[in-house]
């Protein structure tokens, strides 16, 4: 039996035939010798890529926080002839499913998965560890029972975000007894990201509860002299494994004494927003039974915020950091801080008093409104009465931003046909506009601020330069369709009104502004307008008759008006004729045929002898005029 040694790897594209030389003996027998002859042929072979199948195969380093059965590593298809490659996941290459995977070594928190993909522990690692090692050793085979091996070693690698820890893993805490149900007792605080915390002991507690999100442990019920021990967990919400703990020892003493007295008992008081840091707001005098007022000790409690924007520095309570009125986390609070001065007595028995502390912030006009850049509008001179040119948005930082109050210096009239809304800053058209006349304009906008400061005399403002430029449109005459028309009606009964036709004229833009006149043809008043129909009023008269009229239509407005003319020509047969009678109108075009308008004028020309006499007296004026002039001046 010929069999391949192990750990030999055969190549077609090298060698493609082996010649073998056998030699085989029986005992009182001479020796033989004889060929084989091994042909190497090419096919798929199952092969694993050098850095999965070296000694110490390949390396894949992830952080400690990974999610439980994350996908790590995966043994991936090479593209060319069916060999085998490893690597980190990638979306699109999954494992072919005519390959098999074993993993060897079974001494791992890891899975393999029948696809070949390397998956993170299900309890996730241990973020508590240093760096930690893993080595897994796959064997990979294919439908035909070839395999390769390999391995992959992962390190984990600490996490980079904070660890949950208590800055005190011991606590006590001592109570006076008489604390009623709900009242908080103490506070735990522990850094790291998305802190909750928990009570593991006791079991099942009885007297106390706390608060997952605040870390605030309250009574359920009143307490009496006990001394009780809490182990408090704080961990990580998204990450459960990352966890510390402490203790709490909570001791009620009976009440032997009474709590010291403060004055003022409760403090509430109005701040303006630029008070210094390290200004005092209030100083309590508080004394107690035994009046040793040394023994006193003062603490502030209250929320995050509180806390950080004041302090105690004895009895006195001083600001610690900047009231920004104009910041959007002291709106959100309402502009209110609100805390708990806690006065207690050293020695035994322990005795506390609390003070509450209401701090309203009070703006102050600290910022000048600021102009827009490049306020430069743009408006069509047909724009109609109240259109809207721009708006002008002006910013304030003082809170609440941008509450400004808007004006056009001058006001509105003939020389400035714009008006400003005062509280959004929309300009709008509110005079006629022609480019002819002008063609830009320049406004001075005011900017004033409001309700930035309790004082309404320190209001701030400035001046906003704001150019408003017209757009031409051009002028266009009133077009009517047919310009001349002849019509044919039957007369109604006298004293009726019958309408005749409907004029269809237009201009541009805006067709709605045309006005008709009847300036010809209408002399005994047959016939009147209404809008752009033309009516005819019947008389008593027995034989036909035949009107011209001239209409002109008129566009536009002001001095910019421009008009047309439309000829009509209606054949009116008396009611009384022995013409079958009809109302029906009859619209014909004439002819291009030239229409006569004429147009007298009174013109006023003088002789010549007229202008010679008057030329030849106005001379004599003038000499005499001289003359007398310089008699007087020789006197």
């Amino acid at each position: 039996q010929v069999t391949l040694r192990a750990g030999v790897e055969l190549d077609a594209r090298q060698v493609n035939q082996y010649t073998l030389i056998l030699w085989a003996a029986c005992p009182g027998e001479d020796e033989v010798e004889g060929q084989l002859f091994v042909r190497v042929t090419t096919g798929q072979v199952l092969r694993c890529d050098t850095p999965f199948a070296s000694a110490e195969g390949d390396v894949v380093q992830v952080l400690a926080d990974v999610a439980p059965r994350t996908p790590l590593y995966a043994v991936l298809p090479q593209p060319l002839g069916g060999l085998m490659v490893s690597g980190r996941v990638r979306q699109g290459f999954p494992s072919p499913s005519f390959l098999q995977f074993r993993l060897r070594n079974h001494n791992t928190p890891l899975t393999l998965t029948r696809r070949g993909l390397v998956l993170a522990p299900d309890n996730g690692f241990d973020p508590s560890k240093d760096i930690q090692m893993f080595r897994l050793e796959i064997e990979v085979m294919d439908r035909h029972g070839h395999n390769c091996s390999g391995a992959v070693r992962v390190e984990v690698l600490p996490s980079r975000r904070p660890r949950v820890t208590f800055p005190e893993p011991h606590r006590a805490v001592t109570v006076t007894e008489g604390i009623g149900p709900w009242e908080v007792v103490t506070q735990v605080h522990a850094r790291g990201d998305n802190v909750r915390y928990a009570i593991l002991a006791p079991v099942a507690p009885a007297l106390f509860t706390i608060d997952e999100v605040t870390g605030e442990i309250r009574s359920t019920r009143r307490l009496e002299v006990i001394r009780a021990h809490l182990l408090i967990r704080a961990y990580n919400m998204l990450h459960p494994n990352d966890h510390a703990t402490t203790t709490v020892n909570v001791t009620v003493q009976r009440t032997d004494r009474r709590a010291p007295r403060c004055v003022p008992a409760i403090f509430v008081s109005q701040v303006p927003e630029t008070l210094s840091p390290g200004s005092t707001l209030v100083t309590l005098t508080c004394t107690d039974s035994t009046s040793t007022d040394g023994c006193l000790h003062y603490a502030l409690e209250g929320p995050p915020s509180s806390l950080s924007h004041f302090c105690m520095e004895g009895p006195e309570l001083k600001v610690n950091t900047t009231l920004d009125y104009d910041s959007e986390a002291v709106a959100a609070l309402g502009f209110q801080f609100t805390a708990t001065i806690v006065v207690t007595v050293g020695g035994q028995p322990l005795q506390s008093t609390r003070v509450p502390v209401l701090v309203t912030v009070t703006p102050v006009n600290e910022f000048r409104p600021v102009c827009p850049n490049g306020a430069t509008f743009t408006v069509p001179e047909t724009a109609a009465f109240g259109s809207v040119v721009g708006r002008v948005a002006g910013t304030d930082r003082d809170y609440p931003p941008d509450s400004l109050e808007y004006s056009v210096e001058g006001g509105s009239g003939p020389a400035q046909p714009f008006s400003i809304d005062r509280r959004t800053g929309e300009i709008r058209v509110v005079g006629p506009l022609d480019s002819q006349q002008q063609k830009s304009y320049r406004l001075l906008v005011r900017l004033t601020d409001t309700h930035n400061d309790l004082d309404l005399n320190k209001r701030q403002s400035c001046l906003c330069n704001v150019s408003v430029r017209l757009q031409a449109v051009p002028d266009q005459l009133p077009v009517c369709v047919p310009e001349v028309q002849e019509l044919w009606i039957t007369a109604g009964s006298p004293g009726s009104r019958q309408p005749v036709t409907r004029l269809a004229c237009h201009s541009s833009p805006d067709s709605a502004g045309l006005t008709h006149t009847i300036v010809g043809g209408n002399e005994d008043g047959r016939f009147r307008l209404e809008g752009n129909t033309l009516v005819y009023l019947p008389n008593d008269r027995a034989e036909p008759c035949t009107f011209v009229l001239l209409v002109e239509v008129w566009g536009g407005s002001g001095a910019r008006r421009r008009s047309s003319m439309v000829a009509l020509v209606v054949h009116v047969t008396p009611w009384s004729t022995p013409v079958p009678p009809s109302t029906t109108t009859q619209h014909t075009t004439l002819q291009k045929e030239p229409l006569v308008v004429t147009q007298t004028e009174a013109v006023w020309h003088p002789p010549a002898w007229f202008v010679a006499v008057l030329t030849i007296s106005g001379a004599l004026l003038l000499a005499t005029l001289g003359c007398v002039a310089r008699n007087l001046l020789c006197r």
